[in-house]
């Protein structure tokens, strides 16, 4: 009896329209949730969003994730925060493109994009560094490292005055 069902279903869609994309003339249209290549953003002034929090990290369920931080200097500004992202590297052959990273990110700075055309031909070649990862600054901008009067970045809070 089982057969007979397996026959009837498949004589049943035996007429139906191929959905065979010829890929890579075709590309087909992804949904907008999907998550592919990784990116490390930058603020509009070309400042790198990534302070080296390694959250992300920390999140990844793969481990897939490696973040050294650095200190910031003022000769040598990477980011407006203490800290940046010196080491970025983000082993592919791991990543599982959950996203975990992206939710645990603090300043926005790591987000999945909608890349999917990836292929290595060594191992070496599915990590990629945060050269490959980080975004051109905008027109205009200033790449990184930057050099910022002293004190331009200090996130102190003023002292509150008594209204009476």
């Amino acid at each position: 009896m089982h057969v007979v069902k397996g026959f009837a279903t498949t004589l049943k869609h035996l007429m139906d329209d191929a959905v065979t994309v010829q890929y890579p003339e075709q590309v087909q249209k992804f949904q907008d949730r999907f998550k592919g290549r990784h990116h490390l953003r930058r603020y509009e002034d070309g400042l790198e969003k990534c302070i080296g929090c390694s959250l992300c990290a920390a999140a990844c369920p793969a481990d897939a994730i490696w973040v050294e931080a650095a200190e910031n200097t003022d000769a040598e500004r990477y980011s407006p925060g203490e800290r940046y992202a010196k080491t970025y590297e983000i082993n592919m052959l791991r990543c599982i493109f959950c996203g975990y990273c992206e939710d645990a990110c603090p300043t926005e700075a790591i987000q999945l994009g909608h890349e999917h055309q990836m292929s290595f031909t060594d191992r070496r070649d599915a990590i990629y560094d945060k050269d490959m990862l980080i975004d051109p600054p905008q027109a205009g901008a200033a790449g990184t490292p930057q050099q910022v009067k002293p004190g331009a970045f200090d996130r102190s809070i003023p002292d509150m005055e008594d209204p009476d």
